[in-house]
């Protein structure tokens, strides 16, 4: 969609310096303003999703910077674009639409190096709210970074001198004279969208636009008026005046994560997000930026609203950084394993979703999760192996609550007992729930993350006994092990589409799946009493859930492939790998039931 299709846009020009800026507005003029600023080699199309999302709750304002989309160029263009002159343009436009009012600020690129300079000069002071930045840090701060490493030279700052160095390689580019704007004027212009589409999965459309050509030629004067001058000589001065939100994509190609350490020295009031994404954010996961925002600058006006210090409303919790106001469901969550991960991500900050076949113990994972720190929980009722009832769940949940952030395939049941004693109708219990019930949720909540195509993470519960062979859990260890097989294919498919795919293989983890496995062949007496044998040794074993919950956690986290859990499932993982024969040997043995 372009920005002009977006129900309600509304076009001004503003003048400053001698340069014509194109100012786009949407929203209510009444709310406070939120002014979204672009990166390099972009226009404000770049913004549209986050734009018209954002539109639903404040005033938002875009603008075209100097020399890009349907803004004027300075002339000549050699000293047209430096910081001071972008500062200028800042201020006439946050005069022309929030004449009264201080303005939110968000750059993206270079749309947050400049407002870095915005948020940290005294000419500014009063006029800004807030600042979001994302992929651009300040000349300033990496000017000091820079010279830090190289005053105090150990290997590590070495290796972080020399990363952020190779990542930098355009820089150098960009100041070749010539050179850029014939790359770009010619072969790179034609075929920059099919390259971003290739290398970050930027979705095809409207943008960019057909300026690009010319505001990537003339953006290159962005780096060569500041970047040199500004790093040779850092201000000693550059300290945020506002609350500042740092949001940084992990899988950058262009900046280090170690460009912003020790940041809280220069913003005083920082709040930290990490997003596993790549560099172009606005364009490849809009929702999120939206949602944190929306949260950031909800936090500033309620502070202001109520007579309190501005400051940064900053996510608590562990991992709240990552997971706040992101969509978690999590499958067999009335209890055990399922119930402690629907905590974990509450406590991190997502809104969750408990589904579960038992509605009470649903319902009441959901209302602990609200206490416990989730802004919004609930229950939902289904039983994961009936294929049209999990359609009809993720329609729901996509209607009422959005698109899944996290996946966490985790309702299972146990059968214990040999292989002839187990019956066809058992096999497709177990198989139904354990096997089933997870691809069932891969391919319809699966499906809805592609199509969004803004990333995204599926946890799929899997087992110790996926890879260790046991002569009384034939059923049980095949459904865990097709599950393995399942969550490393899908891993490999998905990848392109930015969402990872984990297996979690717990081992011996005391809940309450012993109570309601069953034993094949066995009547209902001695059903009951290996029920209660076995929840004595799980209990003996006392490993619990809530460690479990964490390996998911950082499995999303980190983006892991295969995750055992407890120090005998590590153990036989091992014994997996290195001597398979060791643990046949170990399957032939009686289980002490």
């Amino acid at each position: 969609m372009s920005l002009q299709d977006v129900p309600g846009i509304r076009e001004r020009r503003v003048s400053t310096g001698g340069i014509e800026l194109c100012v786009a507005e949407l929203g209510d003029e009444t709310r406070p303003t939120v002014v979204l600023v672009h990166g390099y080699p972009d226009s404000k199309e770049v913004w549209t999703e986050v734009a018209e999302q954002l539109a639903e709750q404040w005033h938002v304002v875009l603008y075209d910077v100097r020399g890009h989309g349907r803004s004027t160029a300075p002339t000549p263009l050699r000293g047209g674009f430096t910081l001071e002159k972008l500062t200028d343009d800042f201020l006439a436009v946050a005069d022309a639409v929030s004449p009264d009012r201080a303005v939110h600020l968000v750059g993206h690129d270079w749309g947050s190096v400049q407002s870095w300079e915005f948020a940290t000069v005294k000419r500014t002071e009063g006029r800004i709210a807030s600042f979001t930045s994302m992929s651009g840090p300040s000349l300033d701060h990496f000017g000091h970074w820079i010279k830090q490493r190289m005053s105090r030279p150990t290997p590590r700052r070495v290796g972080q001198l020399l990363g952020q160095g190779a990542k930098s390689w355009y820089v150098y580019m960009l100041h070749t004279p010539v050179l850029p704007e014939l790359a770009w004027r010619g072969p790179l212009g034609k075929r920059w969208p099919r390259i971003l589409q290739r290398l970050e999965s930027v979705p095809a459309g409207d943008y960019p636009t057909p300026s690009l050509p010319d505001d990537a030629a003339h953006g290159a004067w962005l780096y060569r008026d500041n970047v040199r001058a500004r790093l040779r000589r850092p201000r000693e001065d550059a300290f945020a005046h506002v609350p500042v939100q740092l949001i940084t994509p992990t899988g950058d190609i262009f900046l280090s994560e170690r460009l912003y350490d020790q940041l809280e020295l220069w913003a005083p009031q920082l709040v930290r997000r990490t997003l596993p994404a790549k560099h172009w954010v606005p364009r490849t996961r809009p929702d999120q930026l939206a949602c944190w925002i929306s949260e950031f600058v909800s936090g500033i006006e309620s502070a202001q609203e109520d007579g309190r210090p501005l400051q940064a409303p900053a996510p608590t919790g562990a991992h709240a950084d990552r997971f706040g106001g992101q969509l978690v469901l999590v499958t067999g969550a009335a209890g055990g394993i399922g119930r402690a991960t629907a905590f974990a991500f509450a406590e991190a900050g997502a809104r969750v979703v408990a589904v579960d076949r038992d509605a009470e113990g649903a319902a009441r994972t959901a209302e602990m999760a609200r206490l416990i720190g989730s802004p919004a929980a609930w229950g939902e009722v289904v039983d994961v192996s009936d294929e049209q009832a999990m359609e009809k769940l993720a329609e729901k949940v996509a209607a009422e609550y959005g698109i899944v952030d996290v996946l966490v395939n985790n309702a299972g049941i146990g059968l214990s007992g040999s292989f002839l004693e187990t019956t066809s109708e058992d096999w497709k219990n177990v198989l139904d729930v354990n096997l089933w019930g997870v691809i069932h949720g891969c391919r319809i909540f699966g499906k809805q993350m592609a199509e969004r195509g803004q990333g995204g993470h599926i946890v799929n519960t899997a087992s110790a006994a996926a890879y260790q062979p046991s002569r009384a859990l034939p059923a049980y260890s095949t459904s865990k092990a097709a599950v393995l097989m399942l969550s490393e294919c899908l891993r490999a498919e998905l990848a392109e589409r930015s969402i990872g795919v984990s297996a979690i293989c717990p081992g011996v983890v005391n809940t309450n799946i012993t109570a309601t496995a069953r034993f094949a062949g066995a009547d209902a007496a001695e059903e009951k009493r290996l029920q209660q044998r076995t929840g004595r040794l799980y209990g003996l074993r006392n490993y619990p859930p809530e460690k479990v919950a964490d390996a998911i956690i950082e499995a999303v986290v980190h983006n892991r492939a295969v995750v055992p859990v407890t120090p005998e499932a590590r153990a036989a993982r091992f014994l997996s790998r290195f001597s398979p024969g060791a643990l046949r040997g170990i399957a032939r043995l009686k289980p002490p039931l």
